[in-house]
């Protein structure tokens, strides 16, 4: 087989590792798309150097497996994150805060976090308000360099990962890691999601 066609995995091998990933990510609680594309590549016995299909592609198949194997029971659980995400965006308004990751883009599951941005002078601030109202978080290991704290708050129905940005980065457009613009949506836009 010549080189460049072991480089370039056919359209069937990207979708295979694709559902195979989205499977690993609901059965198995796996949130990180890159280890989960690595572990379902191993498991369909594809080389290392496999080019994995990108994290859209991914998010289509956990779409595909979630309507096939837990239709009623993800979009209930979809709707409490959702609702949980739009009290914490209300509370945190003078944060700037958006709401991001997968309980935005419909693919969160039970192990998922709701992720929400916050852009703050400092996170102090930002501890400060929530030790004022009696609300106890943990500090969590920021994932991104630009961020300058995560801390995480512990709900009923998911925890939520709260991260916290300088105030110029708010105009900055985000990017997953596959190149994809990052959305985010700020409480009005959950609102009118909600609605639908």
């Amino acid at each position: 087989m010549p080189r460049h066609d072991r480089q370039h995995p056919s359209t069937s091998a990207r979708a295979s590792i694709a559902a195979a990933a989205a499977r690993l990510m609901v059965e198995d609680g796996i949130t990180d798309y890159h280890h989960a594309k690595r572990k379902a590549a191993r498991q369909l016995g594809l080389p290392e150097h496999t080019t994995y299909p990108d994290n859209a592609e991914v998010d289509v198949e956990l779409r595909a497996y979630r309507s096939l194997f837990q239709d009623e029971g993800h979009t209930e659980l979809l709707l409490a994150q959702r609702q949980v995400a739009l009290h914490i965006l209300e509370l945190l308004e003078a944060f700037r805060p958006y709401l991001t990751g997968s309980v935005l883009d419909g693919t969160a599951g039970e192990y998922s976090t709701i992720d929400i941005l916050l852009f703050a002078d400092s996170a102090k601030e930002v501890e400060i308000f929530l030790l004022n109202r009696n609300i106890d978080f943990e500090h969590a290991e920021a994932r991104n360099d630009r961020a300058e704290a995560v801390l995480v708050l512990e709900t009923e129905v998911a925890d939520v990962n709260l991260v916290i940005l300088p105030p110029q980065m708010e105009r900055v457009t985000m990017k997953h890691r596959d190149g994809h613009p990052r959305e985010r949506i700020r409480a009005e836009a959950l609102r009118a999601l909600l609605l639908e």
